[in-house]
């Protein structure tokens, strides 16, 4: 079952992040996040009795010639490494994807594994454009308005993002 996360799973969610990334470096974005006023979003897989996945959607935006696109990135999705490869994860991007486009937001960009991520429609060319500061096959987005990156845009991360 995919749905929002509640303030009391904090702990639990934690837990996730930690264990699927084998360090606390991204449970401490998710707080600082949060901390920050900048989590747009946040997912859950499991039940009321177990949590076994999670994905964070924060504030993005890409500016360019004197306009704002709303936007989001995808960081971090976390799954318990004993229910890694079981679609968990897919499910919670395909969930969350969906509630950006409901949002109105204009696109998402990850930083991810490239043989992973096309499968929910981010690409590197359509990060292309971009002026962030990543690049390369990792970096790659989802255009949730067709053609919206084509003009490019410097891209503004949250500030607990560091960058």
């Amino acid at each position: 079952m995919i749905r929002d996360a509640r303030t009391r799973e904090q702990p639990a969610i934690r837990a996730i992040v930690t264990h699927a990334f084998g360090r606390a470096d991204e449970a401490n974005l998710v707080e600082q996040l949060h901390a920050d006023g900048d989590a747009l979003f946040e997912l859950v897989a499991g039940d009321d009795i177990a949590l076994r996945g999670h994905a964070l959607y924060s504030r993005l935006s890409i500016e360019r010639d004197g306009e704002i696109l709303a936007a989001a990135a995808l960081a971090p999705v976390s799954v318990l490494p004993a229910f890694q490869r079981q679609g968990l994860g897919g499910a919670l991007i395909e969930a969350g994807n969906a509630r950006c486009a409901e949002l109105g937001l204009k696109a998402i960009l990850v930083l991810g594994h490239p043989d992973y991520y096309p499968r929910f429609g981010f690409t590197a060319d359509a990060a292309l454009s971009l002026d962030a500061q990543f690049s390369g096959p990792s970096f790659m987005a989802l255009e949730l308005e067709a053609g919206v990156l084509s003009r490019g845009g410097r891209v503004r991360y949250a500030r607990a993002f560091g960058v």
